[in-house]
């Protein structure tokens, strides 16, 4: 256990598949359960409040009128539902654990994040930048947009979620393991100044200095460090079980170092893991791979 990180950890579940339009990605919350990660977290000291699952509606239409932004009503309305069930177990001094489900459910988390921590500092270890909008998605899934509307930018059901005015700063944002960025997200990286770790970066500079300078642009004037790990971040040879995997990712071994270093850090106030697809996976590799990582990130030693 790491003591300087808080003992109180609320898991909440989300089975949201809405935002990558594909099932399987909704079993991910229960892939986790059962890779064990409450009894590995109570086991190296900390108490688990377990907050169960948020209830997911399908709609019978995945369009909405006026935009291509698919399931943009139920995606919307979880958001909120997520948001103010994040800020509600921060106000009682936990630290909120979301496991997914798909990366959508990140603009929620994250609203319900700056309810409390104003300034946060936000750590996207992803494959991809999630940076689209209506305007630039070749898809209109939203699970490619969450980073964009927790920024302000995209449809206003969602940047609405939390508040208009709270939101995450450009400057605060390290996005780390990127190798698939639409045409749009580069535009939109490139204006905005966003810190990219790409895998060319990851490769020449090595993950600990990755993670050296990661850190410190997510704590430069910020009052806490937010978590948001998809895993098609890492490579498909170690987590296979995901909706949209990209060849050429971070390695298990360098993605433990980070978690170990983000732990060592102090600094971390609440985190997700998203992504895992239990039919896409091999025995439940990637729930298992998403557990050993949330364990090195809540402070378990070897030794």
């Amino acid at each position: 256990m790491n003591p300087t990180i808080n003992a109180n950890i609320s898991l909440i579940g989300v089975p949201m598949d809405l935002g990558a339009d594909r099932r399987g990605v909704d079993m991910g919350p229960s892939a986790i359960r059962y890779a064990g990660v409450v009894e590995r977290l109570r086991k190296i000291g900390y108490t688990i409040h377990d907050r169960g699952d948020l209830v997911v509606r399908r709609p019978r239409n995945y369009s909405t009128a006026g935009t291509n932004l698919k399931y943009l009503e139920e995606i919307s309305r979880l958001g909120t539902e997520l948001a103010d069930k994040v800020a509600e177990e921060m106000s009682l001094g936990h630290f909120p654990l979301i496991i997914g489900g798909d990366h959508s459910i990140a603009l929620g988390t994250l609203a319900g994040v700056l309810q409390h921590k104003k300034s946060t500092g936000v750590i996207w270890y992803d494959a991809h930048g999630d940076l689209n909008t209506a305007d630039t998605s070749p898809s209109g899934n939203i699970h490619g947009m969450p980073l964009a509307v927790s920024m302000g930018h995209g449809h206003e059901k969602l940047i609405s979620i939390g508040g208009i005015d709270c939101k995450v700063k450009a400057e605060n944002i390290v996005i780390i393991g990127a190798r698939s960025l639409d045409e749009g997200e580069k535009r939109f990286i490139k204006e905005r100044g966003i810190k990219v770790y790409t895998m060319h970066e990851i490769d020449r500079l090595g993950m600990t200095r990755v993670m050296e300078e990661a850190l410190e642009i997510v704590t430069t004037d910020t009052d806490g460090v937010h978590l948001s790990l998809d895993l098609d971040g890492l490579d498909p040879n170690d987590a296979p079980g995901v909706g949209t995997p990209v060849i050429g990712g971070i390695t298990y071994r360098e993605s433990q170092l980070a978690m170990e270093m983000l732990s060592e850090a102090n600094v971390l106030t609440s985190a997700e893991f998203v992504e895992v697809n239990p039919i896409l996976d091999n025995m439940n590799k990637t729930a298992e791979i998403a557990v050993e990582l949330m364990v090195s990130l809540f402070g378990e030693k070897l030794i």
